[in-house]
């Protein structure tokens, strides 16, 4: 059997499909790079944006075209964002409509049963993803990423320092760590001797304890020549984790903090857990620190119910914050989602993406340009 692997969205399911190209090869699977001489499609799908989700169901319906034709006729096995969605919705809903919707599918496959025990196969070999933890807690009232993936669940320490000198061993120069929430890493890994919880204050009050700090500095010390992480949540960015950096010069210089928005009242509907004002003293805390910094973000263009008003302090944040790249979205509604329950989405598309430009005009294109 040729099989042939699309991937959609973020390194994390980047990362699964290497695993997941093990579990084929254990079936006798053989990779091909040209999707029209595979025998199965197996595609890793990605529900984030609607737009994501659209491009999925195009490949899916282009494919189904096919088997009407027995020569060109193959399976397609889709997994991922949209499985996971399904299989964790108790009704069976979802899982009906995604079938009603994409006939041409032969297997839904939970990303789940394809576990850490399958060893990744990766064409790149200088740089690896490493992935730490899998799911999300935090439930901000945009993110599908509670419900596709579920409740965070990290990865056993022992089995991360493994993973990574191994990578070390076999010559990669770089590893990037990957986890939906990557500095909340640890919370349910329970007593690890000689590891303190570290317990981020915020807000006057101090979040769920984290070993990240830890994680982060023994993988500093196996040798590797850079060492990244995504994506790193503000309210869980511990002092610790500043230090560690800081005395660690194998460590990114640039780090990915998702922002989502400048305007303190649609942080609030976004379920953020800081202000514009505490998001731009950690940026200045941490440029304190470490020099020749840099940040790169996220950003949400025409959340439910934003004004002009609030957009243009999300300008204001961005000038002041001089990010060096910016993965600006717009909105759009997610099934489950607080978001999509409660409130309206009604900010007209034409604003949306008029409030898109201005913000790609103001960060990304200035780079584009030094480039």
């Amino acid at each position: 059997m040729k099989y042939f692997i699309k991937t959609f969205g973020c390194q994390q399911n980047h990362a699964d499909s290497e695993r997941l190209q093990n579990w084929l090869e254990e079936q006798g699977g053989k990779k091909t790079e040209n999707i029209n001489m595979a025998d199965c499609v197996v595609i890793n799908s990605c529900m984030i944006r609607q737009s994501a989700e659209n491009r999925v169901f195009g490949l899916i319906n282009n494919l189904g075209k096919l088997k009407t034709c027995p020569e060109r006729s193959r399976r397609i096995i889709l997994t991922g964002c949209m499985v996971g969605l399904a299989f964790k919705d108790k009704t069976g809903k979802y899982l009906k409509r995604l079938k009603e919707k994409l006939p041409a599918v032969d297997n839904f496959l939970p990303i789940e049963e394809i576990g850490f025990s399958y060893k990744p196969v990766r064409k790149d070999k200088i740089n690896a993803f490493i992935p730490i933890s899998n799911g999300c807690n935090n439930f901000c009232t945009y993110c599908v990423v509670p419900y596709t993936r579920g409740r965070e669940i990290s990865r056993p320490y022992q089995d991360i320092i493994k993973e990574a000198k191994e990578l070390k061993l076999k010559g990669y120069k770089t590893i990037t760590l990957l986890g939906q929430n990557v500095n909340s890493y640890g919370a349910d890994c329970g007593d690890i001797p000689s590891l303190k919880p570290i317990y981020v204050k915020h807000l006057g009050r101090y979040r769920i304890p984290t070993l990240f700090p830890y994680l982060l500095e023994d993988m500093a010390k196996l040798g590797f020549d850079k060492i990244d992480f995504i994506s790193s949540n503000p309210w869980d960015f511990s002092d610790e984790l500043i230090d560690v950096i800081t005395r660690n010069k194998n460590i990114t210089r640039t780090i990915h903090l998702p922002v989502q928005s400048g305007d303190d009242h649609v942080l609030k509907r976004m379920n953020r857990w800081y202000t514009a004002k505490e998001y731009l003293l950690l940026i200045s805390k941490i440029k304190n620190k470490i020099s020749r910094i840099k940040f790169t973000t996220d950003i949400i263009v025409g959340f439910c119910g934003e004004t002009e008003k609030e957009f243009n302090n999300t300008v204001k944040l961005c000038k002041k914050a001089g990010f060096s790249w910016a993965y600006i979205s717009i909105y759009s509604s997610r099934p489950f989602t607080a978001a999509t329950k409660v409130m309206k989405d009604d900010v007209p598309y034409f604003i949306k993406k008029k409030r898109w430009q201005i913000l790609e005009d103001l960060i990304n294109k200035p780079h584009l340009k030094k480039w």
